[in-house]
């Protein structure tokens, strides 16, 4: 009888994971029919000018669709479009000390990104939208080699995050 439920069970459960074909469980919502995405290269336009964020960035975007959806890369002709630029770089003092210097500097970066779902003819699910992320390190430390990729690192891992749920998981 134990087995007959078992045996019942893994079946029910089979049909639904096998059912829900556009939604994961992860929380992504796509489009049977949309099998492949396009991610164009974020050109840094901030004001200042940090080498190389704008590759790191492009790839860390296309690296997080990857790894969460079983779409597949294509440089051209995507049934999804991401594209934009990075628009603000900027190191600013966070907080005070009681001897008036900076206690903890704040690194922020702002990305503006166009989304476009070629598969909805309508453009209801296209959005051009800003994000942004910071981190903050004590004053002592400067934005700089492993300081820096840290920092990098977090602020790309939370803004790639925004996109993926803004785009696919509409949240």
């Amino acid at each position: 009888m134990n087995r007959l439920k078992t045996i019942v069970l893994i079946a029910i459960l089979a049909t639904i994971t096998q059912s829900c074909g556009i939604y994961s469980f992860s929380g992504v919502s796509i489009g049977s029919d949309v099998e492949t995405y396009q991610v164009n290269f974020f050109q840094n336009e901030a004001a200042i000018v940090e080498p190389g964020i704008d590759r790191t960035f492009t790839l860390q975007l296309q690296d997080l669709i990857q790894d969460q959806t079983s779409l597949s890369l294509t440089n051209s002709n995507g049934h999804l479009v991401y594209e934009g630029e990075i628009v603000e770089y900027y190191i600013a003092p966070q907080s005070s000390t009681s001897d008036n210097t900076a206690a903890q500097n704040r690194l922020t970066i702002a990305i503006n990104v166009r989304f476009y779902n070629n598969k909805v003819p309508d453009g209801s699910e296209d959005f051009e939208k800003r994000f942004s992320f910071f981190s903050d390190v004590p004053a002592s430390s400067q934005f700089i080699g492993s300081t820096l990729d840290t920092a990098l690192e977090e602020i790309y891992e939370r803004i790639t995050q925004d996109i993926f749920n803004a785009s696919l998981a509409k949240w």
